[in-house]
């Protein structure tokens, strides 16, 4: 973008200088608004949040449930006085608190190791974290009712979650650089969102209103994918 804003400049100036030979020169001064120094961290630390989160709550949430089913102590949960959503929660809770460590780990690491400040609000920056905690959660869920093995929920883990995060998220190449096909892609996946909002309040530190898209995007996807793990959760093994 600089480049193109130079020779656009470069290219307007030897035209009025060639035509009305102005004494004067156009000497730009790039700045950068929200990471001057360009540092690194201040671009990949949201990724790596976005990361991390998702791959411990919905890889390690998938396998824990497939593994009751291998087990066979999953038919000794089913038949117990219990709910089934009392099960799918004491599967989900421990990963929900440690996924909570992790981002306060994350979040000190940021600040006092990384100087990488926290420019909006914490309470948003929270907020939306756990958001996409559930997210990853009920993600989880929706793989280990659609695969049978440990084996399989790794895979479909590491295919579906990983390398979309990696390559569509914008954690290692700009968005709007991408071609199209591939920005539309990107949009249904959802730590594109999450980084997106973080980025936003952690480095720009705009109010919340301008992260209400982002929101309600993983709230949505949220309440979908719950509304789907639940009605696709057997209460029956076969």
């Amino acid at each position: 973008m600089v480049g193109y804003a130079l020779n656009i400049l470069n290219t307007s100036l030897q035209e009025w200088t060639a035509q009305y030979k102005i004494p004067f020169q156009i000497i730009p001064e790039i700045k950068m608004l929200y990471n001057p120094l360009m540092k690194g961290a201040f671009n990949f630390v949201p990724g790596v949040m976005g990361m991390v989160l998702i791959l411990i709550c919905a890889m390690m949430t998938s396998i824990a449930i497939v593994r009751e089913k291998e087990m066979g102590t999953m038919e000794v949960l089913l038949t117990s006085p219990l709910k089934p959503i009392y099960i799918i929660l004491a599967k989900a809770v421990p990963y929900l608190a440690l996924s909570i460590i992790n981002l306060i780990s994350i979040l000190l690491l940021s600040v006092y190791v990384l100087n990488v400040p926290v420019a909006g609000s914490l309470f948003w920056l929270v907020f939306i974290s756990l958001l996409f905690i559930i997210l990853a959660l009920s993600l989880g869920l929706l793989i280990s009712t659609i695969v049978n093995s440990q084996l399989a929920a790794m895979l479909a883990s590491g295919m579906v979650l990983m390398m979309p995060i990696m390559l569509l998220s914008g954690m290692m190449f700009p968005i709007e650089s991408m071609p199209k096909i591939l920005q539309w892609i990107s949009a249904i996946v959802p730590a594109r969102w999450y980084i997106k909002a973080i980025q936003k309040l952690m480095i720009q530190g705009v109010e919340v209103k301008f992260v209400a898209k982002e929101i309600m995007i993983l709230a949505t996807m949220t309440a979908g994918f719950l509304f789907i793990s639940l009605k696709k959760f057997k209460i029956r093994l076969q």
